[in-house]
């Protein structure tokens, strides 16, 4: 029995799902777009639908419009070079959709230090009240909290 190289995920679904290769690239060009164009670029320019290979990008201003459209061949080639699928570019005016804003972080559940006992807190306290730098003495208590916390925890030896 012959035992064949895995595969991408990805790649099984481009095949099971036609038109879902150009999806996915365009996903990766909005999500790459600042590091493909540059930052000046990106401030001036969006990508907005990737269409049988053509990227259609709208810009902000006439003078940016010119200039892109001048280097439409330099950015192609960079733009095909990391998303094969892209092959022409395609540059119109109009607004740019603002930013969306990073996804917020899930909240991180922290145990309160009042989970230890109180002989526990006192020493941390203690340990910790030489350092001078609160900044330093924080982490060091919050170091020292995790550790005894988990020591403490069934089957852990202190």
């Amino acid at each position: 029995m012959r035992v064949r190289a895995p595969r991408a995920v990805a790649d099984l679904l481009v095949t099971a799902v036609p038109g879902l290769r150009e999806r996915l690239a365009e996903h990766h060009v909005r999500r790459a777009w600042a590091a493909l164009v540059g930052a000046d670029v990106a401030r001036r320019a969006q990508p907005r639908a990737l269409v049988d290979g053509c990227l259609a990008v709208v810009v902000d201003n006439s003078p940016w419009l010119h200039e892109l459209t001048l280097r439409a061949e330099e950015l192609t080639a960079r733009l095909h070079e990391r998303v094969p699928v892209v092959r022409a570019l395609r540059f119109t005016l109009g607004r740019l959709e603002p930013a969306e804003p990073p996804a917020p972080r899930p909240a991180r559940r922290e145990r309160s230090a009042t989970s230890l006992p109180a002989a526990d807190r006192h020493a941390i306290d203690t340990a910790t009240s030489v350092i001078s730098d609160p900044t330093l003495a924080a982490a060091a208590r919050r170091l020292l909290t995790k550790a005894w916390r988990s020591s403490a925890e069934p089957g852990a030896e202190r």
